[in-house]
């Protein structure tokens, strides 16, 4: 016991880091569903070219073993450029793909968007290979900074960095919800689509913009990922999508609060499962929690009960 005790610290380090990078990825989920009522199946791959667009912008701004502007500067634009890559290729989804179908059946548009997650997974295959790409972190961060100890918990500048990141884009996105009349329009626009219209606002223009964010903030966890395991390749966006996709369930999917709550709790089950099970087993104790809430609350961990149509 001893043992898992002296480990807690920092699996609770490594899970808020991967919770952090869960709940952007769950926000994205859950803010078109909690508008269109539909699963974005394609958000793991807006994931995924997020993570591909920051390892251009290190890869043209390295030379050698050297960076040809100050290294804070580079993660800056590094993330502002992964978030508008991403950002315009959620809205060119939104509105090529799933505006058409918009008042087509459910299945219709969950089809449209395997559809669009199939084009841009093997659209980037084509023009990038298969091969992983690796970001060059020795330029980025020198080695005396990248990691220090506290006790017996080894905190690296990654971490620490992609924690920093990940809460303060989610506090952003609640002042934005809370605080602006694009936020409250979303609100009411996810709370009646078309009560929302006829009271005059721009229900399209919303929903752009949801797209817009969600995207945005999944092509920043992309990169974010990408700097703290080195690496990206054109598949990364399934498993991705799909820890997102559990996060927003387990949250309460429809709930951008549930989402972010959702998701980091999967990255602390999945880090404290380590402590306890070999390392093959956190999925397994991640989705069996996962089955369990949705047993005795399928609406989530903090989602509204729908009351059922008689």
């Amino acid at each position: 016991m001893e043992e898992y005790l002296t480990q807690l610290p920092q699996q609770l380090v490594n899970g808020l880091t991967l919770g952090g990078v869960y709940a952007l990825i769950a926000i994205g989920y859950t803010m078109v569903y909690g508008i269109l009522g539909m699963l974005n199946f394609a958000h793991g791959e807006v994931y995924m070219i997020g993570g591909f667009a920051g390892w251009w912008v290190l890869h043209l701004l390295t030379r050698g073993n050297a960076l040809l502007v100050n290294a804070v500067m580079v993660i800056a634009l590094m993330i502002v450029i992964a978030m508008a890559v991403s950002g315009l290729v959620g809205i060119l989804a939104e509105r090529f793909a799933y505006r058409p179908l918009r008042n087509a059946p459910r299945m219709n548009l969950l089809l449209s968007a395997l559809g669009v997650s199939i084009f841009l997974q093997n659209l980037v295959l084509h023009y990038q290979g298969a091969k992983v790409r690796s970001f060059h972190i020795a330029a980025l961060i020198p080695e005396s900074i990248r990691s220090f100890q506290i006790g017996s918990t080894v905190f690296s500048f990654m971490r620490i960095l992609v924690i920093v990141i990940t809460f303060l884009l989610m506090a952003l996105l609640t002042l934005m919800i809370k605080k602006t009349k694009i936020g409250k329009a979303m609100r009411a626009t996810a709370q009646d689509i078309e009560a929302a219209a006829f009271m005059g606002i721009d229900v399209d223009r919303i929903v752009v913009f949801v797209f817009l964010v969600g995207s945005a903030l999944g092509g920043a966890a992309g990169v974010l990922v990408g700097l703290l395991f080195t690496q990206v390749d054109y598949y990364v966006g399934f498993q991705a999508g799909l820890k997102g996709f559990t996060a927003a369930v387990l949250g309460g999917i429809g709930s951008i609060y549930g989402a972010m709550l959702g998701g980091i709790l999967l990255g602390l089950t999945e880090s404290l499962a380590v402590t306890f099970f070999p390392s093959a087993y956190k999925d397994v104790v991640a989705f069996a929690i996962l089955i369990i809430v949705l047993i005795f609350r399928p609406w989530g961990l903090v989602g509204e009960k729908v009351p059922e149509k008689v």
